[in-house]
């Protein structure tokens, strides 16, 4: 029972990081039009620092923020740094659909990653999970019809950066809390950024603060989410998970975009389903069909 209620708050707070991504693709969307990628992440990271104060002193302050293991910190806000620049540059390059095709291949990585450094099972119900969310990304994306250029090879190493970065943020759940992981985040990222924001700068029209305070506290409250869902279940539970994030991004692009949903991304969408569903089902489940 306490496993499963475990499952179920990991899924509580995936499903809320999930969709604060996809309101921080809408925000990102709109500000990119102004905006250079270098500013947007900069500016995410000091206005959601200011967002993050209230949970900061209901931890006991910043003095409660001290850390024992800065370099994990450090070294997993440094890739995601990288992975999420890179993912921006890739929507400059290819198209989309390509973009989230590639990007999906971060929970194969983070899988196999989790197994080698966490020591977490890789067994047949996890990969079942992870080869249902693939072939549902390959029939709604169907990516294959371009030859590759650097815009695939950027994201790609992306989605590496990503499955790295989830991996660190699993180390780091199991000694820092959710709000210390992301207080980090925010200063790391926003002491990385701080120079290519400048020479970028240009001040944000009235009309572009509702969107990038939208963005920062989507960006990074989704971070948060994840960490909490973390702390409740492996990361080969939890990453699966995300595969929900593109058949909603389907819906949201038909709703608001007027981007048609054709029998392939219906397909697609069933077959991520059905493996998230699979996947939370109780470990005791599997031995008691077979029982």
């Amino acid at each position: 029972m306490d496993n499963r209620l475990s499952i179920v708050k990991a899924a509580t707070w995936m499903m809320a990081s999930v969709l604060l991504i996809l309101l921080m693709s809408i925000s990102g969307r709109a500000v990119t039009r102004t905006l250079d990628v270098f500013q947007l992440m900069e500016m995410r990271s000091v206005i959601a620092m200011f967002m993050l104060l209230p949970f900061v002193y209901r931890e006991g302050g910043i003095r409660a923020m001290r850390t024992s293991i800065l370099p994990t910190h450090i070294g997993r806000n440094v890739v995601h740094y990288v992975g999420q620049y890179a993912w921006l540059m890739g929507l400059t390059l290819i198209p989309l659909a390509q973009v989230i095709s590639i990007e999906f291949t971060a929970p194969i990585w983070a899988a196999f990653l989790a197994a080698i450094f966490l020591n977490e099972r890789l067994t047949w119900q996890k990969g079942a999970v992870i080869l249902f969310g693939l072939a549902g990304v390959a029939l709604i994306v169907r990516p294959g019809v371009a030859p590759l250029n650097l815009g695939h090879l950027i994201t790609l190493g992306a989605a590496f950066a990503f499955a790295i970065s989830f991996i660190s943020t699993k180390a780091l759940t199991r000694s820092d809390s959710a709000t210390k992981i992301i207080f980090w985040m925010l200063v790391i990222q926003s002491i990385i950024g701080i120079v290519p924001a400048l020479n970028v700068w240009i001040w944000p029209s009235a009309l572009m603060w509702p969107w990038l305070f939208l963005f920062a506290f989507a960006g990074s409250f989704a971070h948060f989410c994840m960490a909490k869902a973390l702390a409740h279940a492996d990361a080969t539970v939890v990453m699966p998970m995300d595969y929900l994030r593109v058949p909603l991004s389907a819906l949201v692009g038909y709703l608001l975009y007027a981007e048609v949903i054709d029998s392939f991304t219906a397909v697609g969408a069933g077959l991520i389903l059905v493996g998230n569903l699979f996947n939370l089902r109780p470990p005791n489940a599997e031995r008691l069909e077979s029982s």
